[in-house]
């Protein structure tokens, strides 16, 4: 990994997990006996608990994310709501990860959704997240812009309160200076996280181009938001700020751990012996491991030689052979 520090010293994190803790306490019994307003459906709030550093036996779980059948979604291979069932009965998953873009007129849809959440009951499925693009910038210079955004987001923290979600990933493009950029994301993330927190959701940002790939800058909009319903997704391969500029990696996840909701496990090609050709996994899973997160990692296969059935399959196989070797140390 290299000679770095870790972006905050163990007890800063551990003051941090304490504040995100107690602030969702306080949320949750500050919203005894009200319904947050344009709710979809009458579910209790999902138990956020059980899907970060407390995660399910095993040492970690393993969910899929829905851009890894990305292909078969767009050309009509596979219909959105049966990925459910595609992800219990082919690759024998529990848990999913869906992305917006596939069922984006469907937001506030109650009628489809309860279809899509019958779909997962159905097939014991957990839903995990909702990933979010194509809302608008969340840090846009422009504070009507900026508003406009926020408030695109909201049906989608709607619908995953329905759906039995614990968070919505989104983004923190925005543009400016270094600074400039910390503090609109930071404002947009904000706001956005105090209308969820009325739903019981996160708001997770994922490393998703520009300054967001700087793990260091990512992390410094966690703070800066300040809200103890605002963390991270760390997606292991998206580390790539331009054209010519890239971030390491392994900081990167590094730095975000602390925020962490939720893991991405990027794959693109493996080599004979299925290990992914451009990124050490068992490094990757100790930096995760090391922060003390113990909740679900999610496949995210995006590459191009393989099919996608099987590239989900060698990434599972491959969590599946560092999660053995490493749990007699991290248990």
């Amino acid at each position: 990994m290299g000679n770095y520090q870790s972006p905050r010293p163990g007890l800063d994190r551990r003051r941090f997990v304490r504040r995100m803790t107690a602030g969702a306490a306080g949320l949750v019994l500050s919203n005894v006996g009200r319904s947050p307003a344009r709710h979809l459906g009458s579910d209790p709030a999902p138990d956020f608990g059980s899907f970060a550093n407390q995660g399910p036996e095993p040492l970690f779980g393993i969910s899929l994310a829905q851009w890894s059948l990305h292909k078969a979604l767009y050309d009509g291979e596979l219909d959105h709501l049966d990925f459910p069932r595609v992800a219990r009965r082919e690759f024998g998953i529990d848990a999913i990860e869906f992305v917006n873009s596939f069922f984006k007129d469907k937001a506030l849809d109650q009628g489809y959704l309860l279809t899509l959440k019958d779909r997962c009951e159905t097939e014991g499925v957990r839903s995990l997240l909702i990933m979010c693009d194509g809302e608008g910038r969340l840090g846009d210079p422009n504070d009507s812009a900026r508003t406009t955004a926020v408030e695109n987001h909201y049906r989608w923290v709607e619908a995953a309160r329905l759906l039995g979600c614990h968070s919505i990933r989104v983004n923190a493009a925005s543009e400016g200076s270094w600074d400039e950029q910390r503090d609109l994301a930071a404002d947009g993330l904000h706001r956005l996280a105090e209308f969820a927190a009325g739903y019981g959701i996160f708001v997770i940002v994922e490393n998703h181009g520009g300054l967001s790939s700087n793990g260091r800058w990512l992390s410094s909009v966690i703070e800066a938001g300040d809200h103890p319903r605002l963390g991270t997704l760390p997606d292991f391969g998206n580390f790539r700020i331009s054209e010519s500029e890239r971030y390491d990696n392994y900081r990167g996840v590094e730095q975000m751990m602390p925020y962490a909701r939720a893991v991405s496990a990027k794959t693109n090609d493996f080599d004979p012996d299925g290990e992914e050709v451009n990124l050490d996994y068992e490094q990757l899973i100790r930096i995760v491991l090391d922060s003390g997160y113990r909740g679900w990692i999610g496949i995210e296969y995006e590459g191009v030689r393989l099919p996608e059935p099987e590239g989900i399959r060698r990434t599972k196989a491959l969590l599946e052979r560092v999660r053995e070797k490493l749990t007699p140390e991290y248990s």
